[in-house]
């Protein structure tokens, strides 16, 4: 049985910044994970470009049971310490919206770097390696696997969530976090596309390829964004933002045209006597396919001077309140993250050592910790990895 100091499940972004951390201080780490490949979601992140931080990290940016676990983690290593990272090794990025910064080239430049950090720190990566069983004896962790056995003082989970399995993602962490007394706060899909009602699906589905700016609510958040409709429902930023807030049941607010007093402008250009009908006033404003099948046929062909207050209320109604209801998500098939996890309460802010279970650490998506659209996921990876890193 070979023995380490410290033994990292999941080569991920927190595994392998957690390896890097824990090696700089001289720790024998052995870092195993099933996949065949490390930094699997690192690869295909940011459609391959990998949005690996943000320039505005903030608390307000994550969800959890306990609001305030992240800020620790988060003020001790920072984005900034990360671009320090990414500086040294030379890697362009550059900046979207909204602050996200994603790679020029390729996410390998990213994957790349913390390989390289694992190897100037000694540490060991060992893949193809299924977990069987997890023990402990006094203050010793014992792991066998596909692979054999190994032994260590510390053992860090670093095993993800549930989204995207096709990626390897399993519940591995949750399993080891409740094998050991820990709990779990309920898991679901979050940063995930919406599917419809079968009657809006249907009415709907003829707009799949169009995206429009938005302001996107639910009673406690709102994101202006851009919407995407699909064949199968709603996505884009937008919507994938406010998935993370919505609840089974609810019903969303779509404003298509935030950035306008619609009944203002149409009673205005009444007022000038337009001789337009609705459908061809209001192709300056929005596609005229998402507009009919929003608005009746019979409406839209009315010359705008013949309208009422209250058939112009109903446009604005339509096309800046437009509340629906989705029928669910599509899941972890296509979710960023795993909104749940293990119970922050029972972890250390400081270390991300479990407080009842010496010895025992998690970070990253495993916990009840889940970021923002932007890199902010990443960044949490960073952080809650270093943290640990640096008292394993």
């Amino acid at each position: 049985m070979a023995g380490t100091d410290v033994i990292i499940i999941g080569a991920g972004a927190s595994g392998l910044m957690c390896a890097i951390s824990a090696g700089k201080r001289g720790r024998r780490v052995l870092v195993l994970d099933h996949a065949n490949k490390a930094g699997k979601k690192i690869l295909m992140s940011g459609g391959g470009r990998c949005n690996f931080t943000n320039y505005s990290v903030t608390p307000d940016n994550f969800i959890s049971s306990n609001p305030h676990f992240c800020k620790s983690a988060l003020s001790r290593f920072s984005q900034w310490d990360f671009l320090a990272l990414v500086a040294r090794h030379g890697i362009p990025y550059h900046e979207r919206e909204h602050g996200q910064l994603f790679c020029n080239d390729s996410a390998k430049d990213i994957l790349n770097m913390l390989l390289a950090e694992c190897a100037d720190a000694g540490v060991t990566v060992q893949l193809d390696t299924r977990i069987d069983s997890i023990g402990k004896s006094v203050d010793t962790f014992y792991i066998d696997t596909s692979k054999g056995s190994f032994a260590c003082p510390s053992l860090v989970v670093a095993t993800g969530g549930l989204s995207i399995p096709k990626m390897g993602a399993t519940p591995l962490g949750y399993k080891i976090a409740e094998q050991f007394g820990i709990h779990v706060v309920p898991t679901r899909a979050a940063l995930v596309p919406f599917t419809l009602q079968p009657d809006d699906k249907a009415k709907l589905s003829v707009l799949s390829g169009i995206a429009v700016p938005c302001v996107v609510s639910n009673p406690r958040q709102s994101f202006s964004e851009n919407i995407l409709f699909t064949h199968r429902g709603l996505s884009g930023p937008a919507i994938l933002q406010i998935s993370s807030y919505w609840h089974a049941g609810e019903t969303i607010s779509i404003d298509l045209l935030p950035q306008i007093e619609l009944e203002d402008e149409l009673k205005e250009k009444r007022r000038q006597k337009q001789n337009k009908s609705l459908k061809n006033l209001l192709d300056g404003y929005l596609p005229r396919r998402l507009v009919g099948c929003l608005l009746d046929d019979g409406l839209l062909d009315t010359p705008l001077q013949d309208c009422s207050d209250r058939q112009l209320q109903h446009v604005v109604a339509q096309l800046q309140c437009w509340a629906i209801k989705p029928n669910g998500t599509e899941g972890y098939r296509t979710a960023e993250v795993t909104l749940g996890g293990v119970d922050c309460d029972a972890i250390s802010s400081k270390t991300m050592a479990s407080k009842h279970m010496p010895g025992l650490y998690f970070i990253g998506e495993v916990l009840d910790v889940t970021g923002w659209l932007g890199g902010y996921n990443f960044q949490w990876a960073w952080s809650s990895a270093w943290c640990a890193g640096q008292y394993v």
